[in-house]
């Protein structure tokens, strides 16, 4: 890699790693009150990244990083996310935020990670409700009037196109509302009136760049049939190109505009769809793990392509699989990294990519995770490939909870990171870091590309 600002690093979300759950005058998220399970732990405890935050640095450090990801809780700094702020739990970020430049790891805040504050989930029904919209706005801008001469690098909702899928409901911080194609429209619609108004904010009163932010998969038709690619491409219409159009200025994409206005009864105002093309990105930022497959056959003709996936999808032969059924893909990596770039023209942000395996440390021996190694070969070479051959500007590579961490359901016993940390999902343990082969692989492969960069 040629050029000496490309950012390598880590990505995490604030109820995966900060734990302290009732410390510092925080309120409580919807994920503090959920309990474990057989296979799962309460989301109380975290890595107690709040109390161990300089340790990890140090380890981020250690490994050559120039750039975390991280996200400020909603409810760390307003307790009911709709009342007084909580400048306890600001000072946590202010901490937090000043360790990271003085390592000189460059800070990406993310503002919203699906931990929605309990009180605004059972008052309102989070994201369906526009005065959650309001409050979360007024949040997002007293964090960017807080960080604006320190961070340069916002998102402002981790996965925006979930909102357009089924999994609207959880993330988006509902409790009783239906499983409805109006209503994961209707929550699609206010997460965008929110990422546009603090998007704008940020152009309006900064120099900080933001970019919208897509769990990006390839969604392969299973066959040459015209009906597999038929609802292939709408489901890509549906859940990714509508909200990448917008994230560049040019609103809603038709298609969805039209279904919504011949089928749905959505509470849209011209003043927000105006807010929404006002909206520009500085880059267009997407997690990536693998790819998938959907047939027609077993989706319903009445069905909304926001719920094709749920029916249709099929397994593909032709990628590895892992344990989760995720097809191990670094060629749709590099695809999608080239349908972002070649169709936007903005430059292409991969900020979340890995692989949870079952790992067990027998409190001496090194964790041996070569397919951990290979899995980030694979892809990075993939996307140094949409780079050098293809013409693409990516402006880095973040992996995901490269010190371990609960995964998105909870389960600690999925491990991405290339620090394994001691805890179970029942057991704490001590919460010891102990790095795995995989750090010292990594810590080498930055040290070159660092090297290469000043040569």
């Amino acid at each position: 890699m040629e050029d000496k600002d490309f950012f390598w690093g880590d990505s995490s979300s604030s109820m995966q790693t900060e734990g302290a759950w009732n410390e510092g005058g925080k309120g409580l998220s919807v994920y503090d009150v959920r309990e474990a399970t057989e296979t799962t732990s309460d989301w109380k405890h975290g890595i107690d990244r709040y109390n161990r935050y300089e340790e990890d640095l140090d380890l981020m450090q250690e490994m050559g990083m120039n750039f975390y990801r991280f996200q400020t809780s909603w409810s760390r700094v307003n307790p009911t996310g709709d009342g007084t702020f909580n400048e306890e739990g600001f000072l946590f970020y202010d901490r937090y935020i000043d360790a990271m430049l003085e390592r000189n790891i460059e800070p990406m805040l993310c503002l919203y990670h699906f931990d929605m504050p309990l009180h605004l989930a059972e008052s309102y029904e989070g994201f369906m409700s526009k005065h959650v919209v309001d409050a979360f706005v007024e949040y997002g801008k007293k964090v960017v009037d807080r960080y604006k001469d320190k961070v340069k690098y916002w998102v402002t909702f981790n996965e925006q196109n979930l909102y357009s899928t089924p999994l609207a409901l959880l993330y988006g911080g509902t409790l009783r509302t239906p499983d409805t194609t109006n209503n994961i429209h209707q929550i699609a619609h206010n997460v965008m009136v929110a990422h546009a108004k603090i998007a704008n904010y940020i152009h309006e009163i900064t120099d900080g760049k933001i970019g919208g932010m897509l769990a990006y998969s390839n969604i392969y038709p299973a066959t040459n049939d015209p009906r597999d690619v038929l609802v292939a491409r709408e489901w890509d219409e549906f859940v990714n190109q509508n909200l990448l159009n917008a994230f560049c200025g040019r609103g809603y994409s038709r298609q969805v505009r039209h279904f919504e206005n011949k089928h749905l009864n959505l509470d849209i105002s011209e003043e927000e769809l105006m807010e929404i093309e006002k909206v520009k990105s500085d880059y267009l930022a997407f997690s990536y793990y693998c790819s998938g497959s959907i047939s027609h056959q077993n989706i319903p003709k009445e069905s909304a392509p926001n719920y094709y996936l749920s029916f249709g999808e099929v397994e593909n032969p032709f990628v590895s699989e892992n344990k989760w059924q995720l097809g191990i893909d670094p060629l749709g990596f590099r695809d999608i990294i080239n349908k972002m770039y070649q169709k936007y023209n903005v430059p292409i942000f991969p900020v979340e990519n890995g692989i949870g395996t079952q790992e067990v440390w027998d409190g001496e021996n090194q964790i041996e995770d070569d397919y951990r190694i290979y899995y980030h070969e694979q892809h990075i070479q993939a996307m140094k490939d949409a780079m050098e051959i293809d013409g693409c500007e990516v402006l880095g590579y973040l992996g995901w909870g490269l010190i371990d961490l609960p995964s998105s359901k909870g389960d600690m016993e999925k491990r991405y990171g290339m620090v394994y940390v001691n805890r179970g999902n029942h057991d704490l343990r001590d919460m010891r870091r102990v790095s795995k082969k995989s750090f010292y692989w990594f810590k080498e492969f930055l040290k070159k590309e660092n090297n290469s960069d000043h040569n």
